[in-house]
């Protein structure tokens, strides 16, 4: 590109920029940029009060201009840009120290940090070794999703620990009868039977429908936070 091309390219701005040049002289500039989805800014504001997550931070790849724009969109005020697979490691490992920490990611370069952090998401069927590096797979970019796994995740720890709670309560109870006298053999054992049925009753729970978990404002079947690269 001559000097005198490159003196009249306006500032440079967030998102990919393409340059048309007809002979030699610069005539127009193109810019495309990752637009975020409609219920982004919900998404990420509902996280604290409802599910008490503290810190949300945006990692990237992209440059600066790129990643500031969308946290700008989507309501993120950390954000860390032109982030390499082994730097976004290091920073997971980093916020490890402090508190559990959850990666949700959708790309190769994700896959280390899906793998170091607590929890890691990947978010879309992009890549299979995105997906074996975390420890829970969206299979549609959708942020509702995202947050019905949360809610999913919620109420199976919320169950099983019902069941397991309750059984053992339950049998010591029982043991405690039979010790004093107040409960015999024959009833012990049948008692025993009925709980064990009762915990296993209470787990099956698990596996029955229910409404739509996500309670997100705005949420959409046809969603995903960002495009990360």
């Amino acid at each position: 590109m001559a000097a005198s091309a490159a003196a009249a390219l306006p500032p440079a701005s967030s998102g990919l920029e393409c340059v048309v040049l007809v002979d030699g002289a610069f005539a127009a500039l193109f810019r495309f940029r990752d637009a975020p989805r409609r219920e982004s800014r919900s998404f990420v504001d509902h996280l604290q009060p409802r599910h008490r997550i503290d810190r949300v931070l945006l990692v990237s790849g992209d440059r600066r201009e790129e990643v500031q724009y969308l946290a700008d969109e989507v309501g993120i005020t950390e954000i860390f840009a032109g982030q390499t697979p082994e730097q976004k490691v290091a920073l997971v490992r980093e916020e490890m120290r402090r508190a559990r920490t959850m990666v949700v990611g959708d790309g190769i370069n994700d896959a280390p940090a899906l793998m170091a952090a607590t929890a890691g998401i990947a978010f879309g069927p992009n890549s299979d070794i995105t997906s074996e590096a975390a420890d829970a797979v969206i299979l549609t970019t959708s942020l509702e999703k995202v947050d019905e796994l949360f809610h999913i995740s919620g109420r199976m720890r919320k169950i099983a620990l019902q069941s397991a709670l309750g059984g053992m309560i339950l049998s010591i109870a029982g043991m405690a009868l039979a010790a004093f006298g107040y409960l015999p053999a024959l009833e012990g054992a049948v008692a025993q039977e009925v709980i064990d049925l009762a915990a296993v009753l209470n787990a099956v729970r698990v596996a029955l429908p229910t409404a739509s978990l996500a309670d997100m404002a705005g949420a959409s079947a046809r969603s995903s936070l960002v495009k990360k690269e």
